[in-house]
């Protein structure tokens, strides 16, 4: 018993003495020296260390640590010293230090991209001293950076990427359970309502980490406290306690804070791409250099979930894997991390730099199955669920101005509470209402001034810049007297300054006329009823035929330019006088906002737009498309054309989206930008994505960002390879009348090629019935036009509101009524859902009565080796037309009359076509669509060609077709057409 005593006294004496020697200065004394280094360069928020460990002949290693810590989590104390370890394998060691930012100037201030840029000089400094590619290494957040820098730098003077539990799909490290939606929302909350762009300063910091794991923490704080009496057992870990329980911890910039949730934990642009570095876009699709990444099997903090997807951000570079059983510090602050990860570190470098084996640890998972992203799916779910309602009831109880959309309301799927507003805003479109383009854009640079509004050719603008470049247009153009609702031409290429001219002139409340470069100018100036043209440099010589017109061009105020040119944009000066009738985006709805031209070069057609249909347009299609700030619209048409003026440009901005564009699709390069700009939404129209889909695949598809394709006019065969090679990716197919503001939209997967339901806050539309023969409305015994039923045929008619230019079809339904008339004829099935069957004018009038060409269409391209076809209606010599059909198949791939046989016994025998051709390609429109131009009338003609033909027999069906007279070889060549192959997709 005394010495039990004894023993008890002498634990307390020494519990007490060290509680002592704690409490005054933080921790035990070690003794503990950290290792040497010398600065070796110096930048604005970094200062560059070289370790003096060894010979330094290997391989350089630049090691880099997270925001929150300090650059001694490298060098803790000497039994876990990561430094030491590779140091002493003749590793040449680099850390970048960023230092305490909350005692340093303006460290408070800094962004994520200064750090990018520090480590991006470190590695140029490291590259020149050591004449040889650095391989970056980091921790958490640092190894973030370190991915970040290889992109940005396009892999110059980086070996390698190595990570220790750095999270790329950051929406897979939500913690404590708790759901995506509700963590952003809260993200969101602390952001706008808590932070507001303040520090967080560094015990904040490591109180939130530690209350990731509060038993975790607690556990540790009571095994400290239990063994406080030995001393000796304490000292080799004290170091590491005392960095983890306070040393090591620094504030947060809050800049930089409010970076990174919003780009990578709100809108997880590390996986999908896009996020900003100064002005640039970057995206890790654009490492090529080998990956090792560290993964914590109990990392609360950094799951595996969260860090394995680099495999799919990356899929140019090879990545290999080392799964510990660790927790996030543990990876590289522990006694196993110098056993089980530093040394693997060493050996991967120099196996890299051929002086060792390959380390037998790194497993490749480059080609392994990867999980697809939970965000990706989560928003192609969204995406697919257009803006719709859950009932009239429910819905009009939250918006009461869509009282009047309340039949189209009931014809579509469901509602997400996100879409409200926009629907609520179609719904107040009237006469009077306030919708432009300049005030969306006004509206984003008032609430977001310094999100990303445009990028284009790798280069990012802010709404701010945008918005001071608009300033600047609508200064020059009020300097030259130009008022609202005069017409003023643009011609130029897709630039960021042709966004700049047409929101100057919308926000005026003058007509933007947008002339097709390439197109007959001077009979589009005609047109357009235009006397000022507004160019970039190279349209500075476009001749304007006998029409007079003052030509501006638009660049800097001080730039060179051809005499006659007048420079359009204007500083800002104290001087300048704005006239007193001058207000900013006066434009009603039913006010003309822009004209666009549409068919063929030759033969152009006005089409006018108002700012209503713009209006309905754009936030259509943002609710349809369910766009956020987490998306980013991709627009592959000009501004001239009606799809990048209306959903890209439109949509984008009325959904808050960001837009990126591009000049024309490119297969080789359109991956690249999508991931580049982390495109989510593709816009189209017509056949216009067929080359990507033919193309060679790309390392950038893989796991491509991409949830929806979003455009007008898509072949049905088109639409179903698109889906099926680009899955998880759908297609959201929009169809509008040219003039008015009947919309339509697709939002039904299982059923390619139809137009859809009404848009809610569009016009009403009615089918009537039609006499294709008389080409009239049918009529009942008062005078007034029928009204189709359930898949009954006949022709679509909007109602006329006084949004609209159109020149209105009166008393069709009641005294009184005003309808616009579509020139299309569908039918509507039970669904609700609209079918385009033909253009009044496209219907072919064969001997037997009158064919349309689109059903026949739809069902040869229900055939999985069709790539695009047209049916067109060819003269006969009794005056009368015959249907036929031209058919490109895809390469490499033949088509036999039993194929379509099976697909036209749909229709009746006298409405399938007489002939089908098969051909290598078939003419498009400037804009994609297919067209008949060009295409053979002859079929003496045709049985020349190198590709089949196949006639209708009297009983409907397919044999090839060998004109009388014609050459033995090739009627064998003909009758051995050999049936497609299993695997022709």
């Amino acid at each position: 018993m005394p010495h039990a005593v004894a023993h008890f006294a002498r634990k307390l004496t020494s519990t007490a003495q060290n509680w002592l020697e704690v409490t005054r200065f933080g921790g035990l004394e070690t003794g503990e020296e950290p290792t040497a280094f010398d600065i070796v360069d110096v930048g604005p928020i970094h200062r560059l260390r070289r370790y003096a460990i060894g010979d330094r002949s290997g391989p350089p290693i630049l090691l880099v640590p997270p925001l929150m810590l300090t650059a001694d989590v490298f060098d803790v104390s000497p039994p876990v010293s990561a430094v030491r370890t590779l140091g002493g394998q003749g590793i040449d060691v680099w850390v970048i230090d960023f230092g305490s930012p909350e005692h340093e100037t303006g460290g408070l201030e800094r962004t994520l991209a200064d750090h990018v840029r520090a480590v991006s000089a470190a590695v140029a400094s490291v590259v020149e001293e050591t004449d040889s590619d650095v391989h970056l290494c980091g921790y958490s957040q640092g190894g973030m950076f370190c991915y970040q820098t290889a992109a940005y730098r396009r892999n110059a003077g980086v070996a390698s990427v190595i990570t220790f539990g750095s999270p790329i799909n950051l929406r897979g490290a939500v913690p404590l359970g708790i759901s995506e939606g509700v963590a952003i929302g809260g993200i969101r909350f602390v952001l706008d309502r808590v932070l507001r762009g303040n520090p967080v300063p560094g015990w904040a910091t490591r109180t939130g980490f530690r209350l990731l794991d509060p038993v975790k923490a607690l556990r540790q704080q009571l095994d400290f406290l239990v063994a406080l009496h030995d001393r000796d057992a304490l000292l080799p870990r004290e170091g590491q306690r005392r960095y983890l329980m306070g040393e090591g911890w620094v504030a947060w910039p809050g800049p930089a804070l409010d970076e990174f949730m919003r780009q990578f934990l709100m809108h997880n642009r590390m996986l999908t791409g896009g996020f900003t570095v100064g002005d640039r876009p970057v995206t890790l699709a654009d490492i090529e250099c080998p990956i090792l990444t560290f993964i914590g099997e109990v990392d609360d903090i950094a799951p595996p979930a969260a860090v394995r997807p680099i495999r799919q951000a990356a899929p140019q570079a090879d990545v290999y894997e080392v799964a510990l059983a660790a927790g996030h510090f543990g990876l590289v602050v522990s006694t196993s991390a110098q056993t089980a990860s530093w040394p693997v570190v060493a050996q991967w470098a120099q196996w890299l730099s051929r002086e060792a084996a390959r380390p037998p640890q790194p497993i490749l998972v480059s080609d392994r199955p990867a999980e697809q992203s939970q965000a990706t799916l989560t928003e192609s779910a969204e995406g697919i669920h257009l803006v719709t309602g859950a009932g009239k009831a429910a819905f009009q109880s939250v918006t009461g101005t869509l009282a009047r959309s309340a039949h189209d309301i009931r014809n579509l799927a469901s509602i997400t509470s996100r879409e409200l507003p926009r629907l609520a805003r179609i719904g107040d479109v009237r006469t009077h209402t306030r919708l432009s383009l300049g005030q969306l854009l006004d509206e984003r640079a008032r609430r977001s001034p310094r999100d990303v509004c445009f990028l284009y050719e790798d280069r990012v603008y802010t709404y701010l810049e945008i918005k001071q470049r608009i300033d600047g247009v609508v200064r020059g153009l009020l300097s030259e007297g130009v008022r609202v609702g005069e017409h003023v031409g643009i011609l130029m290429h897709t630039r960021p300054t042709a966004l700049a001219v047409v929101a100057a002139l919308n926000r005026i409340g003058a007509v933007a006329v947008m002339l097709r470069p390439g197109a007959d100018t001077a009979r589009e100036l005609d047109l357009g009823e235009v006397h000022r043209l507004v160019v970039d440099p190279a349209h500075a010589n476009i001749p304007a035929g006998n029409r007079q017109v003052h030509v501006f061009l638009l660049d800097t105020p001080d730039h060179a330019r051809e005499p006659g040119l007048t420079a359009l944009e204007q500083p800002e000066s104290p001087v300048q006088v704005v006239p007193v009738w001058y207000e900013p985006n006066p434009g009603n709805a039913r006010d003309l906002a822009f004209i666009l031209f549409g068919g063929d070069f030759e033969t152009p057609r006005v089409i006018r737009i108002t700012n209503g249909r713009f209006g309905i347009s754009a936030f259509g299609t943002a609710a349809s498309a369910s766009l956020s700030n987490a998306d980013t619209v991709f627009s592959i048409n000009p501004f001239h054309h009606p799809s990048g003026l209306l959903t890209s440009v439109g949509g984008a901005f009325a959904g808050g989206a960001r837009l990126a564009m591009a000049t024309s699709l490119d297969p080789e390069t359109f991956w690249t930008e999508v991931r580049r700009y982390g495109v989510t939404v593709v816009s189209y129209t017509w056949a216009q994505l067929r080359p990507l889909v033919n193309a060679k695949p790309q390392p950038g598809e893989r796991h491509h960002p991409v949830r929806l394709f979003v455009g007008s006019g898509m072949p049905r065969s088109l639409w179903r390879r698109v889906s099926s090679r680009f899955a998880p990716a759908t297609v959201l197919d929009f169809w509008a009348t040219s003039e008015g503001e009947a919309v339509l939209v697709n939002i039904d997967p299982t059923k390619p090629g139809a137009l859809g339901r009404p848009l809610p806050g569009g016009a009403e539309l009615r089918v009537a019935r039609w006499d294709p023969t008389a080409r009239t409305l049918l009529e009942d015994r008062d005078g007034y036009s029928i009204e189709c039923g359930a898949d009954e045929v006949g022709l679509l008619l909007a109602r006329v509101q006084a949004t609209t230019t159109a020149n209105p079809l009166r008393n069709l339904f009641e005294r009184g009524d005003a309808w616009y008339s579509s020139g299309n004829l569908v039918r509507r099935d039970i669904d609700g859902d609209y079918w385009l069957i033909d253009s009044v004018d496209s219907q072919i009038r064969t001997a037997t009565g009158v064919v349309a060409s689109l059903p026949i269409t739809a069902a040869i391209g229900k055939i999985p080796a069709v790539d695009l076809a047209i049916t067109y209606a060819v003269p006969t010599a009794d005056g009368a037309e015959i249907a036929v059909t031209a058919v490109v198949p895809l390469q490499g791939c033949e088509l036999d009359a039993g194929e379509f046989d099976h697909v036209l016994m749909c229709l009746p025998l006298q409405e399938r076509p007489a002939f089908i051709r098969i051909v290598s390609e078939i003419p498009l429109t400037p804009w994609h669509r297919p067209i008949p131009a060009h295409l053979p009338t002859e079929p003496l003609q045709w049985s020349t060609s190198e590709h089949p033909v196949f006639k209708r027999s009297s009983g409907g069906t397919y044999a090839p077709y060998i004109n009388v007279g014609h050459n033995s070889d090739t009627h064998a060549r003909l009758r051995a057409v050999s049936p497609i192959s299993d695997n022709h997709e």
